[in-house]
């Protein structure tokens, strides 16, 4: 290939290495806003689909808060890549596409695969590539070839690539893992509606972060306001390993409960939306 003809490489966003985030750990708590890690674990219960809507928000978050390269284009138009293997579909649901915000909506590429090997290799191609914003995974159970190994390769081609991924873990153990942030989720009771106490509210979830890199534990109640993601923080829920996985969760009584507190699929990412847009399905 000829000179003139090549294609000019694209600047790559650095994300934080291992020895970047102990170097931050003095700087206090995990806050929205704060950007993305190479790699984030969720823990949570296939019984409420708590898992994939944290997961979205987080990456989301971390997404619009990404730090903008000299000479990047001032819209991000990479594709969002969702890795699911068939029992995690079964689980949990496929994504619904109608239901998510209008940013990504028609740049998400869902991908179903039988094993989890088959879901680790298009993982890893997926962080590897330079034309996607961000991944997010989904396994269920066990998931046995996701060893530490398998793990690493994960973390170190989205540092080198500067793609994140945020990996849910449906009614799976706490395993050995490098991610750099690990979360445990489960649904929370919804705020009323200001307008119409008798409408649904919007989603929110308890979300205790019990191993950081570059944070200490804490926990908070997630939830979206116009677009943004809020978090309060919470007195920890104190959750068995064994129970965040399978399928049991505790009553939180962080807000009054409205009459859908949106504990299925679409609607916990439909309230993403930056302009409030709620999908039910």
């Amino acid at each position: 290939m000829s000179r003139s003809t090549m294609i000019p490489d694209t600047p790559i966003p650095a994300l934080d290495t291992a020895a970047d985030l102990a170097r931050l750990a003095h700087e206090g708590r995990w806050q929205p806003g704060l950007g993305a890690v190479a790699q984030s674990e969720i823990f949570a219960s296939s019984r409420d689909a708590s898992g994939a809507g944290a997961a979205l928000a987080l990456a989301l978050d971390a997404w619009r808060h990404r730090p903008q390269e000299e000479g990047a284009e001032a819209e991000d138009r990479r594709a969002v890549i969702w890795v699911q293997t068939r029992s995690a579909a079964k689980r949990g649901g496929r994504p619904f596409r109608p239901g998510l915000p209008h940013d990504i909506r028609h740049r998400l590429i869902h991908v179903l695969v039988e094993k989890d090997e088959d879901a680790l290799f298009a993982l890893e191609e997926a962080v590897r590539c330079r034309d996607v914003a961000f991944v997010i995974g989904e396994l269920a159970g066990a998931a046995r070839a996701l060893d530490f190994t398998a793990s690493r390769r994960l973390t170190l081609a989205a540092e080198r690539h500067g793609v994140p991924l945020t990996l849910v873990r449906l009614d799976g153990a706490r395993d050995l893992s490098s991610a750099r942030q690990r979360w445990a989720v489960q649904p929370a009771p919804s705020l009323r509606p200001q307008w119409n106490r008798d409408a649904p509210g919007a989603p929110a979830w308890i979300a205790e972060l019990f191993r950081a890199r570059s944070h200490p534990p804490g926990t908070w109640r997630l939830s979206e306001d116009s677009g943004r993601l809020v978090a309060e923080r919470e007195t920890p829920f104190h959750s068995d390993p064994a129970e965040v996985g399978e399928g049991r969760t505790e009553a939180s009584n962080a807000a009054s409960p409205s009459p859908g507190s949106a504990s299925f699929f679409g609607a916990s990412i439909a309230i993403l939306s930056p302009k409030g847009e709620r999908v039910s399905g």
